[in-house]
């Protein structure tokens, strides 16, 4: 089969940035940043993913979607590579995807600035609320559906919301 960009089709890398991230089904895995590399040679196609996390729970949900949608594109030979060097931050979220996230009611992570420091006492975090942009927010929970997420509330508009934290 032909699977060159032309009438219509997409190229497999077009057909892998498609796939929705199963905990954040409002980012693709190329929003999250998970989406790595996307190789067509000799009729194979080679998807490297880096997952969140090295336990992520998704992380075989991912692999399915990325084999089955490639697959229903009429990509026969299809092999999906976790990498987990170097280590998966949350710098690598789009911008799209960061604006996604706001649109959706989550609080995006905070670009980090250089290397974080190790220190005991957890630094306060100022995140905005993506319902009315206050910066008055409390963390209700450290974790929320997913380790990746905490909980928190706005203050001002008393609505909870997801927070997506820095990694």
């Amino acid at each position: 089969m032909d699977n060159s960009v032309g009438c219509g089709q997409l190229d497999a890398r077009g057909v892998a940035e498609q796939v929705l991230d199963p905990e954040l089904p409002v980012l693709t895995l190329a929003d999250l940043g998970v989406l790595r590399d996307v190789r067509e040679e000799g009729g194979r196609v080679t998807v490297t993913i880096t997952p969140t996390y090295s336990g992520c729970p998704a992380l075989h949900e991912m692999r399915q979607d990325l084999h089955r949608k490639l697959s229903e594109a009429g990509f026969e030979h299809v092999e999906v590579r976790t990498v987990l060097t170097p280590a998966w931050t949350t710098d690598w979220i789009s911008e799209d995807g960061r604006r996604k996230l706001a649109e959706h009611g989550i609080a995006p992570p905070q670009r980090k600035a250089g290397p974080i420091t190790l220190n005991l006492t957890p630094p306060v975090r100022r995140v905005p609320c993506p319902r009315c942009g206050s910066a008055r927010t409390t963390e209700l929970s450290r974790f929320s559906s997913t380790a990746c997420k905490a909980l928190r509330r706005c203050e001002d508009c008393r609505e909870p919301f997801e927070h997506v934290k820095e990694i």
